[in-house]
């Protein structure tokens, strides 16, 4: 993994990321009503995170949406998602779609990573999630100086911010309070009916969330994926992911003062909480 001084400029090909275009009269409406992001508001060059979730509330797709500018392209917007699932999300839109005049095509720009500049360079949109992720373009040329990096070095960097990614959440498998995405600018509760909302709104409405994924810390070789997480005698989580940058975790929260914070080879962990999460 490339190493670099935070303070420098860097951009990276996300080449796990694969992009949908929408397109056509009723898009608005119809993406609308499907995920948890709201997009009747959406302007053109701006970035939303959303997720499009199971009727029982689990996350099915993490997407990043951007709103085209009807003077360019068309009126519209571009899903930025995992490159595995786009064409399943293609065929889920597809399905939803029934009489909607609306245009559904794969896309082939490349998605890319900026960190380490100020201000949005032309062409690149602002990363919504957390401060000094950065931002995000779609076959934009990186601006002068910047220096080139590997998706490596960009999931270190957010993990050094304390986000969680796909690989924390999985398909079908957690839901978006769980991975944080309340929390991350995920989740508009205003904007009226979507997908798996019962359930969201739900969770949210209790107070008391019971799991949240945050990054731990261990001293020498990160736990591996799938490791318990124990706190006194109880289990405290499980590793959701884990890489030489460090480790992120599913937490119990209400069990993190139950006793000593060990792994199961005896080595104490600890919960680093990122400044932009409120520690529950």
């Amino acid at each position: 993994m490339t190493s670099f001084a935070p303070a420098i400029a860097h951009w990276a090909p996300l080449r796990s990321r694969a992009i949908l275009a929408l397109s056509g009269p009723d898009w608005r409406g119809f993406l609308q009503g499907l995920v948890t992001q709201d997009v009747e508001t959406l302007a053109a060059g701006e970035l939303r995170f959303a997720a499009l979730l199971t009727p029982q509330g689990r996350l099915l797709f993490d997407l990043f949406l951007l709103g085209r500018d009807d003077t360019g392209q068309g009126d519209g917007c571009l899903i930025d998602c995992a490159a595995e699932h786009q064409g399943a999300l293609l065929q889920r839109l597809k399905m939803y779609r029934l009489r909607a005049k609306v245009e559904i095509a794969e896309g082939s720009a490349p998605v890319q990573a900026l960190w380490g500049v100020k201000g949005a360079p032309a062409g690149w949109s602002r990363d919504p999630r957390a401060p000094g992720l950065g931002f995000r373009g779609y076959g934009a040329a990186p601006p002068d100086g910047a220096a080139p990096a590997d998706e490596a070095d960009y999931e270190a960097h957010r993990l050094a911010l304390g986000v969680p990614g796909p690989a924390d959440w999985g398909h079908d498998r957690s839901y978006p309070i769980e991975a944080n995405f309340d929390l991350l600018g995920g989740i508009d509760f205003r904007k009226g009916c979507f997908v798996g909302q019962e359930t969201t709104s739900r969770m949210k409405r209790r107070g008391a969330i019971k799991n949240r994924m945050a990054p731990i810390a261990v001293d020498g070789t990160p736990p591996a994926a799938g490791a318990p997480l124990r706190a006194g005698e109880l289990r405290a989580g499980q590793v959701s992911s884990s890489s030489d940058a460090g480790a992120m975790a599913l937490l119990r929260l209400d069990r993190l003062n139950e006793g000593p914070l060990t792994l199961e080879d005896g080595r104490p962990w600890r919960v680093v909480w990122p400044a932009w999460m409120k520690e529950e």
